[in-house]
């Protein structure tokens, strides 16, 4: 086996810590043969589709490569921003502002951004770091849910480039965070913030991501950490057990998935009466087409068509600064002993609704 040349530090060459942040990933542009790359990557990975190979490949090229991509990629198009893919756009801005807020606590780390599939790809992303010096390397996927699919997939991406380099560097990985206090207070104060400039709905929907059925029957831990999460955000906001539920999206094959379906649960809810439903998605914490085109426009348009009158997406937390605060003490807490500080200030309180204020919300104790 060959391994790839790096040249060793000099003997008084600062060890330097790196930050990865990891994302799923996007096509590179809203056309059907950059959609058909993306989708050929992401579904050719044996922890995506538990498939075997000699029966999923012959579907993946023969029929879901040449259906899928003219279709996904008009989805795409019609949410595409000026900067790109929003799941892109909005991950740069999270990790920029991450670079940023470590600076300020005057901790000296170099921060990149990879996504799992497509670009900025994870070996560029971990070559970019150990050109900056990083001889430690955390590996921060921004999945709070843990996922033999996402987290784990990642875990293999960065072991598969580190089994190609001679001088590998030190990692460490954040598996999880769905109960990290943080990440809820930021969840919280970012419905607070939206009910109080919009008002509230009569139901609070969590949709998060599915997954098959059989993926939690062989032992994945990804729908008790939902449901953790759901619980403790309904917590933090005061609702009572009705006035919130955890659903799930992006279902794909014939398999059974993860229930209750996040858009004929919406159908449901209209046809018994209610009308107005606010939808957030904890599971992703930046804007993509799973929560910008899946539930803003086509679940927006089920709840309507059956009845509904209202149905409000909140934004994801993007770069909303109480989530990015909480994603540097997520990230210097697995950093412990790792970090030379250089001065700079503490972090400072979150910012944001009071989330004492929570029951006093017009509608919270309905």
């Amino acid at each position: 086996m060959r391994f790839l040349p790096e040249p060793s530090p000099p003997a008084d060459h600062p060890t330097r810590t790196g930050l990865l942040l990891v994302n799923l990933g996007t096509p590179d542009a809203p056309t059907p043969a950059a959609v058909r790359r993306y989708l050929a990557e992401f579904l050719s990975d044996p922890r995506v589709v538990e498939i075997p190979r000699a029966v999923w490949l012959p579907i993946l090229y023969g029929l879901v490569l040449t259906l899928r991509p003219r279709e996904a990629a008009a989805r795409y198009a019609s949410i595409w921003m000026p900067e790109g893919s929003p799941l892109l756009a909005w991950s740069r801005r999270q990790s920029e502002s991450l670079a940023r807020e470590l600076s300020g606590r005057g901790l000296g780390v170099e921060v990149a951004l990879a996504m799992r599939y497509g670009n900025p790809s994870m070996a560029d992303s971990i070559g970019a770091l150990r050109d900056a010096g990083c001889e430690r390397i955390l590996v921060l996927p921004l999945y709070p849910q843990y996922a033999a699919s996402t987290t784990a997939s990642v875990f293999d991406a960065v072991g598969e480039r580190l089994a190609q380099l001679r001088n590998a560097p030190e990692i460490r990985y954040v598996r999880q965070f769905h109960d990290d206090p943080g990440y809820i207070e930021a969840m919280a104060a970012r419905i607070l913030e939206f009910w109080q400039h919009n008002g509230r709905g009569q139901k609070l929907v969590l949709s998060f991501h599915g997954l098959p059925k059989r993926s939690i029957a062989q032992g994945d831990p990804y729908y008790d950490q939902c449901q953790e999460t759901g619980r403790l955000l309904a917590g933090k906001l005061g609702l009572y057990a009705e006035q919130v539920e955890v659903t799930f999206q992006s279902r794909f094959g014939a398999a059974e998935w993860l229930q209750p379906y996040t858009e004929p649960r919406l159908k449901e809810l209209a046809k018994a009466g209610v009308t107005d439903v606010d939808v957030f998605c904890p599971g992703f914490v930046a804007d993509c087409i799973e929560t910008l085109e899946e539930i803003a426009v086509q679940g927006k348009e089920a709840f309507l068509l059956a009845g509904g009158r209202q149905l409000r997406y909140i934004p994801a937390l993007n770069d909303f600064a109480p989530w990015i605060r909480a994603l540097a003490d997520l990230a210097e807490r697995h950093m412990q002993g790792w970090t030379t500080r250089t001065g700079g200030r503490r972090p400072a309180a979150a910012e944001g609704p009071d989330l004492r204020e929570s029951a006093l919300l017009p509608g919270a104790a309905d």
